[in-house]
């Protein structure tokens, strides 16, 4: 924030009244510390006009574990044999190796 506000070239005290929000806000906003409010967050950022690059801060959903294991499949725990007809063996008969 910090960096785009220079950009523009406003002080912290102009963003505040920008924004409509206490200098310490800004301060605090810049320093990293959270917001009491999302609704000064979202003043300050529109200020700045970074409203639409909100989605940035919001991170990708992954799936829960129980989802991720869903996606994988079973995995096969035992062999099932072949599915073929079993040869059957010839029979032997007296006189042959």
């Amino acid at each position: 924030m910090a960096r785009r506000r220079l950009e523009r070239n406003l002080t912290q005290a102009a963003l505040a009244e920008q924004a409509g929000v206490s200098k310490r806000t800004v301060e605090r906003l810049e320093a990293g510390e959270v917001a009491t409010q999302l609704s000064v967050f979202v003043r300050v950022c529109r200020a700045l006009e970074l409203v639409d690059r909100l989605e940035a801060f919001i991170p990708e959903p992954v799936p829960s574990p129980v989802a991720q294991l869903k996606l994988q499949g079973r995995t096969r725990r035992r062999a099932s044999g072949s599915k073929l007809a079993p040869k059957k063996p010839k029979k032997w008969t007296w006189g042959e190796p």
